[in-house]
């Protein structure tokens, strides 16, 4: 297809993509499912599990291969604005506070999963074929591992938004404990990637260039900004100049933990975490949000959606396997959790809740297994098996929340500085 050709294609694509996820919105709403969760079922709807099954002709016409260059730097776009977001909301003087608390769910919330995962892998790996040939027993357990420990980051911090949980301490102790565990789950897929292509060197650089940027962006970036922040706190005023400025070190930062191969997602929330708050923070979620989560965001789901094919599963004993996966990450994820949650502290009420949103695998997971089938290191079915296994542990989340926690008002802490 020509440059022209493609345009003409995307304007085509974002048409359908936004108006089906709106559609399937209305009625997941219903059920008393965010936004997030009817876009992540409208990706798998608009891929090759229903559409390109029922509809091939159009799912074909629709999609064609070249306009996946395109939709993919789009969609990761996207993901990385608002990444952005959830770091300007993110609240570290909670994190500090709770850090206790975040620590214990954290390490829970890796522990138990990564062990379960390691079991499953393991298990497949002695007693089928569904690993490629490639793919050693170790890379097979620990990407397992990693896979079941990951958390929908992106996603948990909408359905924080969506539940009104930002500033609490559930909130901000679910959104912590899941940062901390996505970083180490991302190292862990690096060891596989390094261990997979026989170079360590890609570990070493994943890993410790990742901690790098956090220190560089934390220790040096945030106070030069928050001292430059004072003279726009004068004037009351971003400029558009500014606004550009912050979202070029938005992108320098993604742009730099993709280069690693730690994803542009950690990079964009670090940078956004880094960022002052007051008028700057705010004037860049009220630019940037709208068209970030309307319009750009959604193409990531439908990106993943055509990549995963449920009809893989055609057997009895395949859909046993799928079961034992979605089994293991719950009781790993959510039931951990909520044991670390208690016995930091934490209220039963407040850590069912962190329980319950940090069993959520979502968008992060579709992010790791979307590389793993890209690399070699898992198969199909498998990718078909942790696809399951998100979209369902995602689509728990809201409807358990609200009858175990409730949808009682939470207080959130005060910002530092505005305690009375």
């Amino acid at each position: 297809m020509t440059n022209l050709q493609l345009a003409i294609q995307l304007f085509l694509q974002l048409a359908i993509i936004l108006m089906v996820c709106r559609v399937v919105g209305l009625i997941a709403a219903r059920f008393g499912q965010p936004q997030v969760v009817a876009e992540m079922i409208a990706g798998v709807c608009m891929g090759p599990s229903l559409m390109g099954a029922f509809l091939p002709d159009v799912s074909k016409a629709l999609f064609p291969p070249d306009s996946m260059k395109v939709l993919f730097p789009l969609s990761q776009l996207g993901l990385a604005l608002y990444m952005f977001i959830v770091g300007l909301e993110f609240r570290m003087d909670i994190v500090k506070k709770r850090f206790g608390s975040s620590m214990a769910v954290s390490f829970a919330g890796m522990a138990a999963p990564f062990i379960l995962g390691a079991a499953v892998g393991w298990f497949f790996y002695n007693h089928t074929t569904l690993f490629p040939e490639k793919t050693s027993m170790t890379n097979a357990m620990i990407f397992m591992g990693a896979s079941m420990c990951i958390t929908a980051f992106p996603m948990l911090a909408r359905i924080i938004h969506f539940k009104g949980l930002a500033g609490t301490t559930m909130g901000t102790v679910a959104i912590g404990a899941g940062a901390i565990d996505d970083a180490a789950a991302w190292g862990m897929l690096a060891l596989v990637l390094a261990s997979f292509n026989g170079d360590m060197s890609h570990a070493v650089l994943s890993i410790g260039g990742g901690i790098g940027y956090v220190l560089v962006a934390q220790l040096l970036i945030r106070p030069l900004l928050e001292r430059y922040a004072k003279g726009i706190e004068a004037r009351g005023k971003v400029s558009d100049s500014e606004y550009a400025f912050f979202l070029s070190l938005m992108c320098l930062g993604a742009w730099w933990t993709d280069y690693i191969e730690l994803h542009a997602v950690f990079g964009a929330f670090i940078m956004g975490s880094a960022m002052p708050r007051g008028i700057v923070n705010r004037t860049i979620i009220e630019r940037t949000q709208p068209l970030a989560v309307a319009l750009i965001l959604p193409l990531f789901f439908t990106y993943s959606g055509l990549n995963t094919r449920l009809g893989l599963l055609n057997t009895g004993y395949l859909w046993l396997l799928a079961g034992a996966v979605l089994v293991a990450a719950i009781v790993g994820k959510g039931v951990a959790c909520w044991g670390a949650a208690r016995a930091s502290g934490i209220s039963n009420r407040e850590a069912m809740g962190i329980g319950i949103l940090m069993n959520a695998r979502g968008l992060m997971e579709l992010i790791i297994i979307n590389i793993g089938l890209q690399k070699g290191i898992i198969s199909a079915e498998i990718f078909a098996m942790l696809a399951i296994m998100a979209v369902i542990t995602t689509l728990m989340a809201s409807p358990i929340f609200e009858r175990l926690v409730g949808t009682g008002t939470f207080k959130a802490e005060p910002e530092p500085g505005t305690e009375i």
